[in-house]
């Protein structure tokens, strides 16, 4: 009798609660995975009609900036060796005579892999166009010289690429190092002297570069002029060189318009979701107010 009591197994309330804190704990720990891969897919599906509108092959280099939590170590993100490889490999698979739309949105980064995109770019047998939604510095302003037209927002700018300089640990402008070389003459350290060295033949071989990029878009003599410009410490490297600007020193080739699908795809590349937005506003246009009455401040 005692045995026939026990016949069948009914799970107790403990139970229940494990299996369904494991089913919550698998929901999400998969959740950031899945709407990783839905943003991407829907990345690519805006692409794949921006190409169509464009009628344009479409590559996109986006380095955001917001911290990225890996372990509580932030994480930055630059042109690297890997990016100018896969860069490298689209334009490759691109046919002769097909456009190139490059969107370009980055702090810089290798010297090395931004002049290698800028170059494949430039040698790419078909119309090239650099659309740069916010900003595109250093490195990605090197890619942008590359191109038969820089497509900007009217805020967006581009940046100077003086060589920077690593030693100690600190980086160091190229031209200033050169500066403090020559203030100081005989009196310079032998590392001073070392790193002057190293910075005039990387302002040499950055004033070519650049002059080799633009020297199909301008006279060779305004390529020179605006090389220099842009390579020898006129600014700060942080400065902001803005649509106009470019077109003062000498680009024919700047538009200020650009497709919606391009601000739609910027916002396909959130920044970490746990992060607090340090600017937040509600879409759209803004409400009208359903009164005539001015607004009055209390007690008035």
């Amino acid at each position: 009798m005692a045995g026939a009591a026990v016949a069948g197994y009914y799970p107790g309330y403990s139970d229940i609660l494990w299996t369904i804190f494991l089913l919550w704990f698998i929901v999400a720990a998969m959740s950031p995975y899945i709407r990783m891969r839905q943003l991407h897919a829907a990345r690519l599906a805006l692409i794949r009609r921006l190409e169509e509108r464009l009628g344009a092959k479409v590559i996109t280099m986006i380095h955001r900036q917001e911290r990225v939590s890996l372990l509580g170590i932030p994480i930055y993100r630059y042109i690297s060796i890997e990016d100018s490889e896969q860069v490298l490999r689209a334009i490759r698979q691109t046919p002769e005579g097909v456009p190139i739309v490059m969107i370009l949105h980055t702090p810089g980064g290798l010297v090395l892999a931004a002049s290698q995109i800028a170059r494949a770019l430039k040698r790419h047998r078909g119309k090239k166009i650099v659309v740069v939604p916010h900003y595109a510095m250093s490195g990605g302003t090197l890619i942008a010289l590359a191109a038969d037209e820089i497509w900007m927002d009217p805020n967006a700018v581009l940046g100077p690429v003086d060589p920077q300089i690593s030693a100690g640990g600190k980086v160091y402008p190229a031209p200033s190092i050169v500066r403090v070389a020559e203030l100081k003459g005989k009196e310079a350290s032998d590392e001073t002297l070392i790193l002057a060295d190293v910075a005039r033949k990387a302002l040499d071989q950055m004033k070519r570069f650049v002059v080799e990029l633009l020297e199909d878009k301008m006279p060779r003599e305004k390529a020179e002029e605006v090389a220099d410009r842009l390579v020898s410490g006129y600014y700060t490297h942080d400065y902001p060189i803005t649509a106009d600007e470019l077109r003062e020193l000498g680009f024919t080739n700047v538009k200020t318009e650009l497709p919606p699908e391009v601000y739609q795809l910027m916002e396909l590349y959130p920044q970490e979701a746990a992060m607090r937005p340090g600017v937040e506003y509600v879409p759209g246009a803004p409400v009208e107010r359903r009164h005539t009455a001015p607004v009055r401040g209390g007690g008035q």
